[in-house]
């Protein structure tokens, strides 16, 4: 295994947070996140995607949710005092963030944006996310990552 470095693994590195970080095998493309838990042979309660949304308002917001579930946009607005909010669209995703779909990770986007996480977060022993590129993941300790982005948690999927 190669002594790769994403600029999530850097920023972490530098805040002396300590993770563990996973490669699977891809084919350039996005891989949702069920399978990528399968490929790194995990958890797929620990395995979180990152979506991003902008509200009313114009300001953008990230959402970080386990990869089985679906945002409930109405949780997500309430959560961040907003009327409402909507997804991005893929093709903004890289203007907004710095990455692409399938690698967007709440670490390291271009700007610092108001990041919310699933309350399941606080509940388990690990939190996987993506490095910032696809074919590559991070688990660290949830506490850290939420510290770390300045994170809140609230529920915010679908029921």
């Amino acid at each position: 295994m190669s002594e790769f470095k994403t600029n999530v693994m850097r920023i972490l590195d530098k805040e002396k947070i300590n993770y563990v970080s996973h490669e699977y095998a891809h084919n350039k493309d996005a891989v949702d996140g069920i399978s990528v838990a399968k490929l790194l042979g995990q958890n797929p309660d620990y395995v979180f995607k990152t979506l991003v949304t902008k509200g009313l308002s114009g300001n953008y917001y990230v959402f970080v949710v386990p990869v089985a579930e679906e945002l409930d946009l109405k949780k997500c607005a309430k959560s961040v005092k907003e009327k409402s909010v909507e997804m991005i669209h893929v093709k903004d995703i890289n203007k907004i963030t710095g990455y692409i779909r399938g690698g967007c990770s709440p670490v390291g986007m271009k700007k610092k944006y108001k990041t919310t996480y699933h309350i399941t977060a606080l509940e388990i022993p690990k939190i996987i996310v993506s490095a910032g590129k696809i074919g590559y993941q991070i688990d660290l300790a949830p506490q850290d990552l939420i510290k770390l982005t300045d994170g809140q948690c609230a529920d915010i999927i679908k029921a």
